[in-house]
């Protein structure tokens, strides 16, 4: 019982909107449902020798970072720009473990003004305009969550047949939450990510039933011994040298800073800015990933986007919060 009671403050202190008094924070971080604007964080409350580059030659990776995150966790969307431009420019040094933190185990709580699902739906929409990345929350009002822990323990389902195709679910079931207003508790909506995924659907509903299960409950244990307390937690290391954490909603430099601290030696590769060339990385681009990644503002980023979508050479997705843009 104790256990769950820690799990079930995971989201405690996130997004507080800009426009709330500091006394109002200071009531909603006790709330696993709202992340703070000022720290970035989904919040839990409290409860050396340089890495040679050469390795990478041998297929050995020298930084590695454990992550711990949640399929609904608004924060993690919103560091989405800066992860997918530290893959591109120091991809080749950093190994990235995804480990899921289990943000919302149920509803049996009520702290924060959140006490049911409903109340989550506007906060929601007020960080989509923090982190800039569009965020629609109605799904909280038609068809509400009852917890994370399906969608997480489907991804760890997608992670025993192929680590690089679960990152491809996870970001299509993100998009269907934070975009498509779905519910992916629903098996129907994770079939049709992991699908998307090109992943074994049968396979997929077996592990879920089964191992998958035991693999993220291992994963909350070990959240536990790292002293994870909220999400995003980016856990940094290189050989010989102490780690280094990079907790809740960052800008990129604090990224690159760390690599650059752990890793002197790393280059940065350059990224091919040309219009349609990050499509090449990524099938889908929201506005500000795409303004992060070709380092232009946002107002630029969609100036070029629509001209795109003018020209037949990409479709876009347009919601109430922001639009996504994709191949089409």
């Amino acid at each position: 019982m104790r256990g769950k009671l820690l799990l079930l403050m995971i989201l405690i202190g996130s997004i507080s909107c800009q426009s709330q008094t500091k006394r109002k924070m200071k009531v909603e971080q006790t709330n696993p449902l709202l992340c703070d604007t000022t720290t970035g964080i989904c919040e839990v409350p409290s409860s050396n020798n340089a890495a040679s580059v050469t390795n990478i030659k041998l297929g050995i990776k020298p930084i590695k970072i454990i992550y711990y995150t949640d399929p609904i966790c608004s924060s993690c969307w919103g560091i989405e720009p800066q992860l997918r431009k530290l893959k591109l420019e120091y991809g080749e040094y950093i190994d990235i473990d995804y480990r899921m933190g289990g943000l919302l185990p149920d509803w049996s709580y009520n702290s924060g003004g959140i006490s049911k699902p409903s109340d989550v739906a506007h906060h929601w929409k007020e960080v989509s305009k923090y982190y800039e990345m569009p965020i629609e929350g109605d799904v909280w009002l038609t068809d509400p969550l009852h917890s994370s822990y399906p969608p997480s323990i489907a991804m760890k389902a997608a992670q025993m047949q192929d680590k690089t195709k679960a990152l491809i679910f996870l970001r299509k079931l993100r998009e269907r939450v934070f975009l498509d207003n779905k519910n992916i508790t629903r098996w129907e909506v994770i079939q049709e990510a992991a699908s998307y995924a090109g992943l074994d659907t049968v396979q997929l509903k077996q592990d879920y039933e089964g191992t998958a299960k035991q693999l993220f409950e291992e994963d909350l244990q070990y959240a536990r011994t790292l002293g994870v307390r909220g999400f995003p937690t980016l856990l940094v290391s290189a050989s010989g040298k102490q780690h280094v954490t990079i907790y809740g909603f960052r800008p990129y430099d604090i990224f690159e800073s760390t690599v650059k601290q752990l890793l002197p030696d790393a280059k940065k590769a350059s990224i091919n800015t040309a219009p349609l060339a990050l499509f090449n990385h990524y099938p889908t681009l929201t506005v500000k990933e795409y303004a992060v990644l070709a380092g232009t503002t946002n107002s630029v980023a969609t100036t070029m986007l629509d001209k795109l979508v003018a020209e037949n050479k990409l479709k876009k997705q347009t919601v109430s919060s922001g639009s996504i843009y994709s191949l089409p």
